[in-house]
């Protein structure tokens, strides 16, 4: 698809998100054709469209890619996106080149490629401006912290079909779906919700991390932090969990637990080291917290999780993050329009503020999940 008709049908789907309240927070109005910021994948393919939606408060990620497996890709209603201050700073770097471009050097981290007569000159990732090693020689273990991947190249047969046909599924549905309601600019509006619920007849079903259980009348809580160094997302991680549940460790303690190193030589934790974060959160507990590991999470057991009111740490290929709410729209009309995403907590980029954004689990390559619940004593 063109990237104006991926557009109006991502602006089509969020506008049925915003008027049923399936997304909390959805700015009213913002033209998804605006500015859009290409996204390339490591391999140089373009991955994703990044649309800020206002003054460089939020915004919107659209496949470009059918890989992706949906047109709607990941929405982050308070991230600050400014693509035109991020190229300035790059340019002020002093590498020769004569294009720039932003690349998910690690889905969904991203870094500046410098290329001089179409050759990469530099990979450098934004904020800290590090310079991203080449890619591993060895490819026997999954990609760890701070190495480049390339989203497109390493997905199965298996899960290209998948995610090729599940992408063409959700575009027949929002197509149909945004020519019911009318929507022919890629404009995000809410719109009658007794039309909307007349054309899907949706269930919805969303809940984010709370104080207590007493979901009504408690706000949401988990205090989002930033990883102190680009490779200690799952000390990070580990600590926003331990915060919700009122222990106090700083990310030194944790990265030193982790075999992590320190702060001025950080090591990253190898995939192989996932179910140290399973020890680290039960040996800095004293057991209070029984921690475990699922190597096959699937969207019901990020949801059971949340409604016990317990975050859940996410390890996605070279990264770490704290899922901390889920939102899932289901349609007896029309079944590809259905919507389901997990609210992420993600604590990079580092030592430059962090993000939460809604991602769609149809996107999402999850490697394993940590759980952590409290032990009760008989």
């Amino acid at each position: 698809m063109t990237r104006i008709e991926s557009a109006r049908l991502v602006a089509a789907q969020l506008g049925v998100l915003a008027t049923l309240g399936a997304l909390p927070d959805l700015p009213d109005g913002p033209r998804l054709d605006r500015s859009p910021t290409p996204v390339h994948d490591v391999n140089g393919e373009l991955l994703l469209w990044r649309i800020g939606t206002c003054g460089g408060r939020g915004y919107v990620d659209v496949a470009a890619h059918p890989m992706l497996g949906a047109p709607l890709v990941a929405v982050a209603p308070e991230a600050v996106w400014e693509p035109e201050a991020l190229l300035a700073e790059a340019r002020a770097r002093g590498v020769e080149h004569d294009e720039l471009q932003f690349v998910a050097y690690s889905f969904p981290k991203l870094a500046v490629r410098y290329l001089l007569d179409g050759v990469e000159v530099a990979l450098l990732e934004l904020h800290t401006w590090e310079r991203v090693p080449p890619v591993r020689a060895d490819l026997s273990e999954p990609p760890g912290e701070f190495e480049r991947w390339s989203f497109l190249d390493e997905l199965s047969p298996q899960a290209r079909h998948t995610h090729d046909e599940r992408y063409r599924q959700r575009r027949e549905a929002l197509t149909h779906l945004a020519n019911v309601l009318h929507v022919d600019d890629p404009v995000v509006r809410r719109f009658d919700r007794k039309i909307v619920e007349q054309v899907l007849k949706p269930r919805v079903d969303a809940l984010e991390l709370q104080y207590s259980h007493r979901f009504s009348d408690q706000s949401s809580c988990l205090g989002l932090l930033g990883q102190e160094t680009n490779r200690w997302s799952s000390a990070a991680s580990a600590q926003m969990v331990l915060d919700f549940y009122r222990y106090r460790y700083d990310q030194e303690r944790l990265a030193d637990e982790l075999g992590l190193g320190t702060e001025e030589h950080p090591s990253g934790l190898p995939a192989s080291r996932d179910f140290d974060v399973v020890r680290a959160l039960e040996n800095l507990t004293g057991k209070s917290l029984s921690a475990a590991m699922s190597t096959t999470p699937t969207f019901a057991e990020y949801r059971s999780e949340i409604r016990a009111n317990r975050p859940v740490i996410s390890f996605v290929p070279g990264h770490c993050r704290v899922v901390t709410g889920y939102t899932r729209t289901s349609s007896l009309l029309l079944i590809g329009a259905s919507f389901a995403a997990l609210r992420v907590a993600d604590p990079w980029p580092p030592k430059a503020g962090v993000v939460t954004r809604w991602e769609n689990v149809d996107t999402i390559v999850c490697r394993n999940t940590v759980t952590a619940r409290v032990t009760l004593v008989p």
